[in-house]
C-alpha cells in the first residue's frame, strides 16, 4: 500500500534527509487545534521572524512530510513547537529539544517511520498544515484543496507563492523551474532538416510560446510560436525552416501542439559539427542546453528520456521515446488509450489493492478477486450486466489471522491451479499493530467470498528474509507460477545455483509463489512448503521505483510486474532468458489514462474478444469515488476461453481454479509458447479440450542484448585486482538476509552480469542492469558476518569490477539498505519473533478439499 496516511520512508529518503540534516518530530499530548485561516505560510515580525512552510509534500512519496525554511540571518530554535494537520482530533507532535533551523537552512518535520519518531496522521487531498510556537500559538499556516501533482513549493524559497513544483527536493532549495528539457538532436541528415526534440518531466501540459532557441552562436536565435505545447511525459519537435514547415508535434501518447506558421515556423538556421543548443523561456531564463564536438551518426538523446544524460541513439527517434542499443526503453502501450470506470460511486471506500482475473463458470468474461488494505477485505467481483462489475459480497470478507486476531494488511491476491477452493492473499503487516513490519503470505479458505469472516489456515512469515523492511514496505503483489512452467524453460534456482528442481522442495505444491516487494522496487520467487516454512528460489531485480503488482500471464508467457503512480503508471514484461526472468518490455500507461491514480491492483483477462483482451485496474485512493477501471491490451481472438474451450474454471465449479488470468499451462511442459517459438498450443488442464489458447498479434517480448551462456563462470580471485576494485559501487555494509544495489554503469544496460561473494566464490544471482546501471541482489541469511568482497562479472568470468563490503549479521543495527536504525527495528523484530509462534502448521494444498 503507497496511501498518504501511512506511506513509511525507504533507505534512500531516509538517507537524503539525513545527509541535508533533517530533523524529525517526536509525539506528545498537545492542547492545540485553534486555527486561524488568517495566519499565513511565513513569519514577518517577532522572533521567529524569516521562518516559512516551504515545500509539502501530501502525496506519492514514501512520506508525507512539511519542509521549514529560515530565509534570516540568525538561528531560530523550535524546540517544543507543535505540529498539527487540519484535523484538531489527531495528537499534535512536539518538535524535539535541539530544533534549531539554521540561518539559511531547512527542516523537515517528518512522518513517523519504523526507523525514526514523527507525526502519525497523513496529509490528505484537501487538508492543511499548522506550526504552532512552544507557547501554544498558531504560528504557521499553509492549507490546499487537492494534491500536489509534484509538491507545493515556495517559489523562490520561503517568500514567494507555494505552487506546482518541477522536482520534489526535500531538504534543499524548491525546484520551480520549467520542466521542459532538450531531449534530442539531429545536426544532419534529418527529415526535412536539423531539429530539437523537447520532453516535458513535469506534470502539467507547458506552453512553449515565447521560448527562445539558440544554437552555440548568440545571433543565431528563434522564438517558439505561440500556441506550442508539450504535454506531461511528451513530446515537441523543433524543425530547422524549410518551406511550408511547421512545429512539429510528436504523435501519439501526451504529444504537445504545433501551431506556428510564416517564417516563424522553423528554426532559421542549421546545427553544425561542433555546435549546440540552447533553450531559454519566455523570460529569457535558461532552460536547458546541450552542446557536441561531432556529428552524431545516428543523433544524441537523453537516456533516460528527460532526466538522463546524452549519448548517440540506436537510431533516430523523432517525436518519440529515445532509444538505445542494449537498453529496454518504454514504449506506447499497444492496447486503447482509455482506463473506463467499471464500479458504481462509493462501491469501495479506498484502498483497493490486490487484483486477480480467473474464468468462470457463469459468466463468460471471468471473473474477479480483489483485495482492501486497509481493513483487510476480501472481494468476489462478476459482470453487473451493465458494462460494469460489482461485488458479489457487497461488505466483502473480513480477513483475520489463523488465531481469529488482528486485519492483515491486504495489498494482492492469487489464485493458484494446484489448489482449488483457496486465495492467497500477499500483506505488509497487521494494521492492528502497525509499526511493525510483517510481510506475508496467507491462505484463506473459499470458493466465492460468501463468508463473512475468514482465518487464515496458513502463513508464511517472510519477515526474516528482509530485516528492516519498513512496516508499510512489504508485500505488495503476489501471483503464482506453475513448475511445469518454470522446468520447460530451463528457469534457474539461484539458492542452489542449478536449474530449479521442484523435487528440491518437498511439499511445496506445484508451482512457486512470486511477490513483488514495495521498498526493494524488486520481486522474489518463492516455495511455499507446507510446514509453514519457505525457501527464496529468486530475486528479480525491476526497473521501477517500487513494485505495486505482480501477474504471472500465460497467454504471453510472461510475468508483468506494475508500478503505479510513482513511475506514471508503466508497466513491465518479464520473460524467461537463459534461465532466469529477465526484462523484456516497459510500457507506458495508456495515452489517455491519468498518470495519477494509485494503481496498485493489476489484473489482465484470459478472454480475447475483439482483438483485445480486457486489463483491469485497482486505485487504491478511490479517485472521483472510483476505484476499479478496465482498459484493453492487444490478442488474437482464435478460441475464447470461457465459451467451452478449455478455459479454467473458478473456484467452486469443481476444477482447479486458473492461475493469474484463468489460463495455466498444462503440467508435463505443454504449456502454450511463448510468442516467436513457432510451435502449437496445447489444451488447458483438466478440460480434454484441445482448442488453442489466444497467440497475441503484437510481438512478444524480445531480448535485450546478446544471450548469455546458460550458467556462469565463476571468476578467480586473483583477478580482484586494484585496477578494477572502483569499477562498481555498492553501499559499505549490508544486512544478511536483504537486498543489495550495486551500481555496475549505464554502459552494461540490458546486458545480464553475474554477482558474486567472495572468498569462496558464490553466485548471488545473474540480473539484468537496468537503465540507470545498476543491479539488485539478495544476500542470503547465512552469510557470515563481516568483511566479504562482491565482484561483478561476465557469463564467461570477465570480471567487470568489484567491491569490499561489510556483511552485518541478520540480526544487526543496519536496514536492508544500509541506512542506520533506531531502537524501533529491533524491537519490531522481537515483537515479529514473539507472535511467530501463534500459527499451527498446515497442510499447504489438499486439492480438492478445504482447509
Amino acid at each position: 500500500m503507497h496511501t498518504p496516511a501511512l506511506r513509511l520512508g525507504a533507505g534512500l529518503a531516509t538517507g537524503i534527509a539525513l545527509a541535508a540534516g533533517v530533523l524529525t518530530a517526536t509525539p506528545a499530548v498537545a492542547a492545540v487545534g485553534d486555527d486561524d485561516p488568517t495566519v499565513g505560510a511565513r513569519v514577518t515580525t517577532g522572533p521567529a521572524t524569516g521562518l516559512a512552510i516551504n515545500e509539502v509534500e501530501s502525496n506519492a512519496d514514501d512520506t508525507d512530510w512539511v519542509e521549514l525554511v529560515n530565509t534570516s540571518s540568525v538561528a531560530i530554535d523550535l524546540s517544543g513547537w507543535r505540529f498539527l494537520d487540519s484535523d484538531s482530533s489527531h495528537t499534535a507532535y512536539t518538535l524535539p529539544q535541539g530544533s534549531t533551523i539554521a540561518a539559511g537552512g531547512y527542516l523537515v518535520v517528518d512522518q513517523e517511520t519504523t526507523t525514526r519518531s514523527g507525526f502519525d496522521f497523513g496529509l490528505g487531498g484537501a487538508d492543511s498544515v499548522r506550526l504552532y510556537d512552544a507557547s501554544g500559538t498558531l504560528t504557521l499556516r499553509y492549507a490546499w484543496t487537492t494534491h500536489a501533482a509534484v509538491t507545493y513549493g515556495s517559489c523562490p524559497d520561503g517568500s514567494g507563492t507555494l505552487v506546482d513544483t518541477t522536482a520534489s527536493t526535500k531538504g534543499g532549495p524548491n525546484d520551480c523551474s520549467s520542466p521542459v528539457r532538450i531531449n534530442e538532436v539531429e545536426s544532419q541528415g534529418g527529415i526535412p532538416g536539423d531539429w530539437v526534440e523537447l520532453t516535458n518531466v513535469g506534470t502539467t501540459t507547458v506552453d512553449l510560446g515565447g521560448y527562445v532557441l539558440r544554437d552555440s552562436e548568440d545571433d543565431h536565435v528563434w522564438t517558439v510560436p505561440a500556441g506550442t505545447t508539450v504535454a506531461p511525459g511528451g513530446f515537441t519537435v523543433l524543425d530547422e525552416a524549410q518551406a511550408g514547415a511547421d512545429a512539429d508535434t510528436a504523435p501519439g501518447a501526451g504529444a504537445g501542439t504545433g501551431t506556428g506558421t510564416g517564417a516563424g515556423a522553423g528554426f532559421g538556421f542549421g546545427l553544425g559539427k561542433a555546435d549546440g543548443v540552447r533553450l531559454s523561456d519566455a523570460r529569457g531564463v535558461l532552460v536547458d542546453e546541450y552542446s557536441w564536438t561531432a556529428h552524431a551518426a545516428t543523433t544524441y538523446g537523453r537516456n533516460p528520456d528527460g532526466t538522463g544524460a546524452f549519448a548517440e541513439t540506436a537510431e533516430p527517434t523523432k517525436g518519440s521515446t529515445n532509444r538505445f542499443a542494449g537498453v529496454v526503453t518504454a514504449e506506447a502501450w499497444p492496447g486503447g488509450p482509455d482506463e473506463t470506470v467499471l464500479d458504481a460511486e462509493d462501491t469501495f471506500t479506498g484502498d483497493l489493492s490486490g487484483l486477480d482475473w480467473t474464468s468462470s463458470a457463469s459468466s463468460q468474461d471471468g471473473q474477479l478477486w480483489a483485495v482492501q488494505n486497509g481493513d483487510g477485505l476480501l472481494y468476489h467481483l462478476v459482470p453487473d450486466g451493465r458494462g460494469g462489475w460489482a461485488p458479489t459480497n457487497t461488505a466483502g470478507v473480513d480477513l483475520r489471522y489463523a488465531d481469529g486476531t488482528g486485519t492483515p494488511d491486504a495489498e494482492g491476491v492469487t489464485v493458484t491451479a494446484d489448489d482449488p477452493g483457496a486465495v492467497y492473499v500477499s500483506t505488509e503487516r497487521d494494521n492492528d499493530v502497525s509499526k511493525v513490519s510483517r510481510p506475508a503470505v496467507l491462505r484463506f479458505a473459499t470458493t466465492d467470498g460468501s463468508e463473512s469472516v475468514l482465518r487464515a489456515t496458513d502463513e508464511w512469515d517472510l519477515a526474516a528474509d528482509f530485516p528492516g523492511l519498513g512496516a508499510n514496505a512489504g508485500l505488495e503483489g503476489v501471483t503464482w507460477v506453475p513448475d511445469a512452467w518454470l522446468t520447460s524453460r530451463g528457469f534457474v534456482d539461484q539458492h542452489t545455483g542449478a536449474t530449479y528442481a521442484p523435487a528440491a522442495y518437498p511439499g511445496h505444491g506445484e508451482g512457486l509463489f512470486l511477490v513483488g516487494v514495495e521498498g526493494t522496487a524488486s520481486v522474489y520467487a518463492y516455495a511455499l512448503m507446507d510446514d509453514g516454512s519457505s525457501q527464496r528460489v529468486a530475486t528479480i531485480a525491476t526497473p521501477f521505483s517500487l513494485v505495486a503488482e505482480v501477474q504471472f500471464d500465460p497467454t504471453l508467457d510472461a510475468l508483468w510486474v506494475v508500478c503505479d503512480e510513482a513511475c506514471s503508471g508503466r508497466t513491465a514484461l518479464f520473460d524467461v532468458q537463459d534461465g532466469a526472468f529477465t526484462l523484456a518490455t516497459l510500457y507506458e500507461a495508456p495515452a489517455n489514462a491519468d498518470r495519477t491514480l494509485a494503481n496498485e491492483g493489476f489484473a489482465i483477462s484470459g478472454r480475447c474478444v475483439d482483438g483485445a483482451r480486457a486489463t483491469f485496474y485497482a486505485d487504491d485512493n478511490d479517485t472521483n469515488g472510483a476505484s476499479l477501471r478496465a482498459g484493453t491490451y492487444p490478442c488474437d481472438a482464435v478460441e475464447e476461453p470461457g465459451d467451452g474451450d478449455g478455459g479454467i474454471p473458478a473456484p467452486g465449479d469443481g476444477e482447479a481454479p486458473a492461475p493469474g488470468d484463468g489460463q495455466a499451462p498444462a503440467p508435463g511442459g505443454g504449456e502454450t509458447p511463448a510468442p516467436g517459438d513457432g510451435g502449437g498450443s496445447t489444451p488447458a488442464p483438466g478440460t480434454g479440450g484441445s482448442s488453442p489458447a489466444p497467440v497475441p498479434t503484437t510481438p512478444g517480448p524480445t531480448t535485450p542484448g546478446p544471450a548469455a551462456p546458460a550458467a556462469p563462470v565463476a571468476p578467480d580471485v586473483s583477478a580482484l585486482v586494484d585496477g578494477n576494485r572502483a569499477s562498481v559501487s555498492a553501499p559499505s555494509n549490508v544486512r544478511a538476509g536483504s537486498s543489495l544495489t550495486i551500481d555496475v554503469g549505464t554502459r552494461y544496460a540490458g546486458e545480464r552480469v553475474a554477482v558474486w561473494l567472495f572468498s569462496e566464490p558464490r553466485l548471488l544471482g545473474t540480473p539484468v542492469v537496468v537503465a540507470d546501471g545498476t543491479v539488485t541482489v539478495a544476500v542470503p541469511a547465512d552469510v557470515p558476518a563481516g568483511q566479504h568482497r562482491i565482484a561483478v562479472a561476465a557469463f564467461d568470468g570477465t570480471v567487470l569490477g568489484w567491491t569490499g563490503i561489510t556483511i552485518d549479521p541478520a540480526t544487526g543495527s543496519l536496514a536492508f539498505t544500509g541506512a542506520e536504525l533506531g531502537g524501533g527495528i529491533a524491537a519490531a523484530l522481537l515483537l515479529l519473533a514473539a507472535g511467530a509462534g501463534v500459527l499451527v502448521a498446515r497442510r499447504r494444498r489438499t486439492v480438492g478439499s478445504p482447509a
